[in-house]
């Protein structure tokens, strides 16, 4: 027996007849021929919770879509817009509208009868079945009764829909709305790509994880910012002193310490009364960041195939002088507060470092909701998905300047392209999960985040002379080839290739880089081939970008990309309906729209009713 007709024989387990077998090729085919379900894209969040939320919440302008859809010719803009607000934040909304003693029976009828139609407009695209498992349990009976009421001669019908409502309006109000509200939003959007980034800058990752691993279908693709934060919680000790600096710098110690647990109290001590700083944060920047340049020295020592000796700057300090030498070149330093620096051995921590250091790894490894958060990441994503035709990926693919597929030595062998990538999120996954930790897998996750041609970076980051060196001309970063060949469709067309895609109707999706809308640039390059949506949720990229970012839609109509003004505040949204002011541009159209034939998902559907109509042969039909 063949190991199909094994297949089969398990399948008639299933359907043990003609009739079951056909009933479910009826139902697959029906499947097929609806629409293709909305994809949600956003990138680069970077912990700035409110503006990611409020984006969640709105879908990138789908729900306001919807709304003007049914009422842009019944109801004022004022009133479209408390609507999107109540469905956005519906508890918070409520509350401020009880306050203002506006909830009476008829506001909530009505606005419940509005609840009802946009959902049944939204759910027009899925099975039934599949808007049953959506339900929220708790009132699933009611809502979907409330969906697919049908006029009758009597209006029995409506007259049982009535008592319902009124009867849910006496009861429970409140919270069958905020049900309503969640399952509208749930099915806004089918599907939600993170393509990377979720940590560092903004102070709440953790809130924005907690929110993330609630959501009911979703994949990531890790940034570097991410794999940084999962090489600390792996253990690498390179990378907890980057994630330290960056809290430190960035003033965000608050997801450290009441977001996971980890306490800087001893490092803030021995920052007292050791260096010299005008504060005492100072002080505490300035004792992390040279624990983290000689921890990296360390690193870089034991790694030459990395090529990062000149990333290798203690050593180059002349303390007296207080200048340092990069590159044959002498540059005056910004301080000369090293009490810990040893000339004679520059990369070796003092005893009390040590000491210190120990303690904060310590924290990171017993932090049980970081690993919960960093666990998630893993199940959850990658360092590349291939989803529905497109390549979504956070950094770059490593190339020549020639647009060759560049070719970097790991491990003792040469890796390019896809092969790079499967190697990097192999070598992640076993740096993590593995009971014996590999140090050369844990100074790998380090690589990811800042290596030249790791393809989560892709540049030579500056960050000593970011730190030390005010002469800005020292600061420029060499970027890789592909961020200046990525504009080329040949290119774009090679990488597809690479990693399996046809070049026709394929697109890559990438983050990591801002787009500067002052200066001109745009996020679609190579012809529609790529699209660049840095989500831009920092706060402090929007005066040197000119907006809040990009978020991508792909609905069964095609793809839309969305430019979003700053947010101004949950206060703000909650108080004047303020949503994100947001400019939408269609990238492209699909004629004919697009059904979940069209789709992964549909193609594994037409192999599962090729195989039904396999069994159904057996059965002698």
């Amino acid at each position: 027996m063949t190991d199909y007709e094994k297949y089969l024989t398990l399948l008639a387990e299933r359907y043990p007849n003609i009739r079951s077998v056909t009933s479910e090729i009826i139902n697959l085919s029906a499947i097929l021929n609806l629409p293709k379900g909305t994809e949600h894209f956003m990138s680069d969040i970077h912990g700035e919770y409110e503006a990611f939320c409020h984006i969640l919440n709105n879908c990138s302008g789908v729900i306001r879509e919807k709304l003007d859809r049914l009422y842009g010719d019944t109801l004022t803009h004022d009133e479209i817009k408390e609507i999107c607000t109540l469905i956005y934040y519906p508890r918070e909304k409520l509350e401020l509208l009880k306050s203002a003693g506006t909830l009476t029976a008829a506001w909530y009828g009505t606005t419940i009868g509005y609840l009802i139609e946009i959902t049944r407009l939204l759910s027009s695209k899925y099975t039934r079945s599949k808007v049953r498992k959506a339900l929220p349990p708790e009132y699933a009976y009611i809502i979907d009764e409330l969906l697919h009421i049908q006029k009758d001669e009597d209006n029995n019908q409506v007259h049982y829909h009535q008592m319902i409502l009124d009867t849910i309006i006496e009861v429970d109000a409140d919270n069958f709305i905020i049900a309503f509200a969640g399952l509208i939003k749930r099915l806004a959007v089918d599907h939600l790509h993170i393509v990377g980034d979720i940590f560092d800058r903004g102070s709440s990752a953790d809130k924005i994880l907690d929110l993330l691993m609630q959501y009911h279908s979703l994949d990531v693709q890790w940034g570097n910012h991410d794999i940084l934060w999962m090489g600390a919680a792996a253990g690498c000790d390179a990378c907890i002193a980057d994630v330290v600096t960056n809290c430190v710098k960035y003033r965000t110690v608050r997801i450290l310490e009441n977001g996971y647990g980890i306490s800087l109290r001893d490092l803030a001590l021995f920052a007292e009364h050791t260096y010299h700083g005008d504060s005492p944060m100072q002080s505490l920047e300035r004792a992390i960041t040279v624990i983290q340049f000689k921890l990296e020295g360390q690193l870089i020592l034991r790694h030459p195939e990395y090529r990062m000796t000149g990333r290798m700057l203690l050593h180059k300090i002349d303390t007296k002088n207080g200048t340092v030498e990069i590159d044959g070149a002498v540059y005056q330093m910004n301080t000369t507060d090293f009490p810990t620096l040893d000339p004679n051995r520059p990369y070796e921590l003092t005893e009390e470092e040590a000491t210190v250091f120990a303690g904060l790894k310590k924290a990171f490894l017993n932090s049980e909701r970081l690993n919960r958060h960093i666990t998630f990441l893993y199940e959850k994503g990658g360092m590349y998905r291939v989803y529905n035709g497109n390549l979504l990926y956070h950094g770059c693919v490593p190339m020549t300047s020639d647009g060759a597929l560049d070719q970097v030595e790991l491990f003792g062998k040469t890796y390019s392209g896809k092969a790079l990538f499967d190697l990097a999120d192999a070598k992640a996954r076993h740096a993590f999960f593995s009971k014996r930790k590999n140090l050369d897998e844990l100074d790998f996750m380090w690589y990811l985040w800042r290596g030249r041609k790791s393809p989560l970076c892709g540049r030579t980051i500056k960050a000593f002379e970011h730190t030390y060196i005010d002469d800005k001309s020292v600061w420029v970063e060499d970027k890789d080839p592909y961020y200046t060949l990525y504009y080329f469709e040949s290119v774009c067309s090679n990488i597809l290739r690479e990693f399996g895609l046809p070049t026709k109707g394929s697109h890559i999706i990438n983050g990591h880089t801002p787009i500067r809308t002052k200066k001109g640039e745009l996020p679609v390059r190579a012809g529609g081939m790529l699209l660049v949506i840095d989500g831009g949720f920092c706060k402090r990229y929007h005066k040197t970008t000119g907006i809040a970012g990009y978020t991508l839609i792909y609905s069964s109509h095609g793809l839309s990309l969305t430019a979003h003004h700053p947010f101004e505040s949950v206060s703000a949204a909650l108080k004047e309906n303020r949503d994100i002011h947001s400019d939408r541009r269609i990238v492209e159209t699909k004629s004919p729209r697009l059904m979940i034939k069209d789709t992964d998902a549909g193609r594994e559907i037409q192999s599962d009713i090729k195989d039904l109509y396999a069994l159904m042969e057996r059965y002698g039909v």
